[in-house]
């Protein structure tokens, strides 16, 4: 599971706090995730508390949809959902679009093979469930293997060393857990529920966790940075949308140009004399 970890200048929506308060939440919300998803493979190690593990890893997935969602809408409001400039951008459509969409997928089919596999273990008969459930596990962390690597190819211009590593310092724990629970999902689908996926799932989780502390570290760094030089959008796209919204912002200039006539105050209360 990949948080997208971007320093481009376009994701500004809202006013300054309040963007800074989504992005603390919204890094916040991935570590208790994190957390969560680790506690739920914990209890897989017992068989009485099993089934509560599971309910943990959906509530846990469910959170990690909502992170990616977020980080989607963040990047669409911050072009002003003009998809037409994605034709002009191949890194906005590759990277800050495509990799949260592909975790949110993800993070649905994992979602999705959980439920499927607590329903199973509740009927008595549910071994077509645990098939579809295994098959599930390995497309979901596909889906998220396939964001990291779409998320370590983001390229930078203008950024400084210092926000570049920064950068690869949150994508590479991201990386590494996907890719474990990628193989994970892969002996899942051998050996159902075995102990193998179980630890695979576990060590993937902590590195999610890492990514995530690493990421709140990112944010506040970034944030505290004063004229800090952040990618703007390239192939035409930062001068089209910037054309755009002056071509959309309300034109106010003949107000302050033409001063209102001044009214005698006696006219005010009697009225104009004839």
């Amino acid at each position: 599971m990949v948080k997208l970890a971007t320093a481009r200048e376009f994701r500004s929506y809202g006013t300054r706090q309040a963007r800074h308060r989504c992005e603390y939440i919204n890094a916040g919300l991935y570590i208790f995730a994190a957390i969560l998803l680790s506690g739920g493979f914990l209890a897989q190690f017992s068989a009485a508390s099993s089934s509560s593990g599971l309910a943990i890893l959906l509530i846990s997935l469910a959170i990690f949809a909502f992170v990616q969602a977020h980080d989607l809408a963040a990047h669409l409001a911050g072009i002003d959902f003009r998809l037409s400039l994605l034709f002009l951008d191949l890194q906005l459509a590759f990277v800050e679009i495509a990799v949260p969409a592909v975790e949110f997928l993800g993070s649905v089919l994992a979602f999705v093979a959980f439920l499927l596999l607590f329903i199973a273990r509740e009927k008595a008969d549910g071994e077509k469930l645990r098939r579809y459930s295994a098959r599930m596990l390995v497309a979901g962390p596909a889906l998220w293997f396939l964001g990291s690597i779409h998320d370590l190819c983001q390229v930078y211009e203008r950024s400084g060393g210092h926000v570049q590593v920064l950068q690869k310092l949150v994508q590479i724990p991201f990386f590494a857990g996907s890719l474990l629970f990628l193989v994970g999902g892969i002996y899942n689908s051998q050996e159902i529920a075995g102990e193998s996926w179980i630890w695979l799932s576990l060590g993937g989780s902590l590195c999610f966790i890492l990514g995530g502390l690493l990421n709140v570290v990112r944010v506040f760094k970034l944030q505290q940075m004063d004229g800090i030089r952040l990618e703007k959008l390239r192939g035409r796209a930062q001068e089209r949308l910037t054309r755009d919204r002056e071509s959309s912002a309300p034109l106010i200039v003949e107000e302050h140009r033409t001063p209102p006539l001044s009214t005698p105050y006696k006219d005010v209360l009697l009225g104009p004399s004839s």
